[in-house]
């Protein structure tokens, strides 16, 4: 029997308007016959805070609980001065703390990034795989999706109309199934 596959997705951005969460948007139209998209909002995740770390804000338990049950991430992220956003950072940080408590311990995952420049938040996503490593992640490293231009890219209600980038999400998502099966077992 083929083993279902959840992905937890998030944005890297607390914009409603985000290309990154319309991203994850086409992203969630696009994936392989047993997978499944589970869009989560980083918004409302405070200001990380190691005196809270053992007695967690809501908002950052319900996020390590959703990472935890996921079998893959998905990480739609901006770039901001060459680098990812720190709401992004914060979320992450809060996700795999305190010590020994890294809820992202061992999780295969995938990035994409849209930018309105045309580098598309290629030096966010390179700055992410660092820190990738400090999780003891597994990154989906082809392809990279990396959108520049976005705004030629999505329409005026944030769909996703360039069939490029469509394929090129089709085919991380699938490699991002195809390592959480492996990973799975």
């Amino acid at each position: 029997m083929e083993k279902h596959i959840i992905i937890l997705g998030f944005a890297g951005s607390l914009r409603k308007d985000s290309y990154n969460k319309a991203l994850l948007r086409a992203a969630a139209e696009l994936l392989p016959k047993g997978a499944e998209l589970e869009i989560f909002d980083i918004e409302g995740i405070p200001l990380y805070n190691q005196d809270l770390e053992y007695e967690m804000p809501a908002k950052v338990k319900e996020f390590k609980a959703k990472i935890r049950s996921a079998d893959a991430i998905l990480i739609a992220t901006p770039e901001y001065n060459y680098s990812f956003p720190g709401v992004l950072k914060n979320a992450i940080d809060w996700a795999s703390r305190p010590p020994g408590d890294n809820s992202f311990d061992g999780k295969p995952v995938a990035l994409m990034s849209a930018s309105i420049g045309m580098l598309g938040g290629a030096r966010a996503q390179y700055h992410l795989r660092q820190v990738f490593v400090a999780l003891n992640m597994h990154p989906i490293n082809k392809p990279e999706v990396i959108v520049p231009f976005a705004g030629e890219k999505f329409d005026e209600n944030g769909q996703l109309k360039d069939d490029k980038t469509r394929a090129i999400i089709r085919e991380l998502l699938e490699n991002l199934v195809t390592l959480a099966k492996k990973l799975k077992v």
